[in-house]
């Protein structure tokens, strides 16, 4: 018994020792671990906090209501009935009939003049028959063309109202900042004043890999029917008009496209004062610069515009500018890519003088350049032609003409084995005499699109020679 009693004994003292061995080291050892984990949490924990909170008090103090409120009374709801071909039957291609059909397009318009101007996308009202705008108020009034630009699709519409209109004023899109928050404000699928808030993503994009465009990219959304709207900074101006949607559902899925408002600014003031549009050109020519590139020409630089050469008779050539010089900033405004020095020239006119910075040889260096009228044109299957000189005309004992300066690359050898070479002068289209590209833009702009073309030139051996185009 008293064994038993002994060994119970030794047992709880035993399981006594063992317990507070574990309380004293054990359990002190996993608190410490524990400590440990809730210090380790706020590491990177409060980031998330930080930036949440830091994020919300920026959304928090930015007013939209403002420039909305600027805005929309001035932004309205375009409606085009467009005369379209529509399919043919089988009576019809017997008969050799085209069919037509009237189709409604809408569209939205920035009004930007209390007498009635209307500001809106060559797209939106291309081959209306008629063409009216509702205005924030439900008004409706009929609208006329005063002028459009399918090259920076820009149109300008007038209204008729005794009562000044709402307007918006115009910004300057070359100070718009990636970054800044914007509001797109149009008609989308309809619905009448619809406001969007995004910020700028990028500036000077081209979507048609041509560098022939330069957007501004925005992630308000936008979605038919906000083409040509108004996309505003926080202060109520306008820095751009809704022009397009990067979509494979025909939606906004997170990107949207604007025409920068100085470029829409200049083509409306060149239509009102013109007629059409003026473009001044720099007389260059090359591509923008990347790494390959660069490693290609053997220079450092990975930004700028490569000018490989220089066009014959531009302000570029009259001013000193060369083969192997990169254009680094035109008026203070940073070139990287083509776009961007395609987006400054759009806002400048014939005879405006501009600063290009240009890096010659390691050294930065300023050049004064007068931009000079474009009088190059692309003419139909035939190629690029351009004003002729006096010595050109001379050459032929000619009074007028223009100069084919290169021969289509498509057609090339079937043109030259056919007589057409560069160096020759087109002294006719359709029976009309031109004496300038001007005139090759009329007459085409003007003919019959079903009706051959009709071109008398004068080849290298000084012969007349005609030819039938289709």
């Amino acid at each position: 018994m008293k064994k038993f009693l002994t060994l119970v004994l030794v047992s709880v003292l035993g399981g006594a020792i063992t317990l507070g061995t574990y309380k004293t080291f054990l359990e002190k050892e996993e608190q410490t671990i524990a400590t440990q984990n809730e210090v380790e949490q706020p590491s990177f924990l409060p980031t998330n906090y930080s930036s949440t909170n830091t994020s919300l008090a920026a959304a928090e103090n930015i007013d939209f209501s403002t420039a909305a409120e600027k805005t929309v009374h001035a932004v309205v709801h375009v409606k085009n009935v467009a005369l379209n071909n529509a399919k043919p039957t089988l009576q019809d291609l017997f008969y050799g009939r085209i069919p037509q059909q009237r189709q409604l397009g809408t569209g939205s318009g920035v009004i930007i003049s209390p007498d009635g101007y209307i500001i809106t996308n060559n797209h939106v009202i291309e081959d209306s028959e008629q063409l009216s705008v509702t205005l924030n108020d439900n008004q409706t009034l009929e609208a006329t063309i005063v002028g459009a630009d399918p090259n920076t699709d820009i149109a300008l519409l007038k209204v008729e109202t005794n009562q000044d209109l709402p307007y918006v004023t115009f910004g300057d899109s070359d100070m718009a900042k990636i970054g800044e928050w914007v509001l797109a404000v149009g008609n989308p699928f309809n619905l009448t004043s619809t406001v969007t808030a995004g910020i700028i993503s990028a500036k000077s994009r081209d979507l048609s890999g041509k560098s022939t465009q330069s957007f501004i990219q925005t992630d308000a959304a936008v979605n038919p029917g906000n083409s040509g709207g108004a996309l505003v900074n926080t202060k109520g101006e306008l820095v751009g008009i809704n022009t397009a949607i990067s979509s494979q559902t025909g939606s906004y899925i997170g990107y949207s496209f604007a025409v920068p408002s100085n470029i829409a600014k200049k083509v409306v003031q060149d239509i009102m004062e013109f007629g059409n549009v003026q473009n001044g050109i720099l007389g260059v020519v090359g591509g923008t610069l990347n790494s390959n590139y660069a490693e290609k020409l053997g220079v450092n630089e990975t930004e700028g515009f490569y000018i490989d050469d220089i066009e014959e008779d531009t302000g570029a050539e009259a001013a000193g500018l060369k083969s192997g010089d990169i254009i680094k900033s035109i008026d203070g405004i940073k070139i990287n890519k083509f776009s961007d020095l395609r987006g400054f020239l759009n806002t400048k006119r014939p005879n405006d003088v501009v600063t290009v910075s240009i890096l010659r040889d390691g050294t930065l260096k300023d050049v004064k350049v007068t931009l000079l009228k474009n009088n190059r044109y692309i003419l139909p299957v035939i190629g690029e032609i351009k004003n002729a000189k006096p010595k050109d005309l001379k050459k032929f004992k000619l009074d007028n003409g223009v100069k084919i300066t290169k021969v289509n690359g498509t057609y090339k050898e079937y043109l030259i084995s056919e007589g057409i070479e560069e160096g020759n002068i087109i002294t006719a289209i359709n029976n009309t005499e031109v004496n300038s590209v001007d005139d090759v833009k009329t007459i085409l702009e003007n003919r019959d699109p079903y009706k051959p073309l009709s071109i008398e030139l004068i080849n290298s051996k000084g012969e007349k020679t005609r030819y039938g185009l289709r």
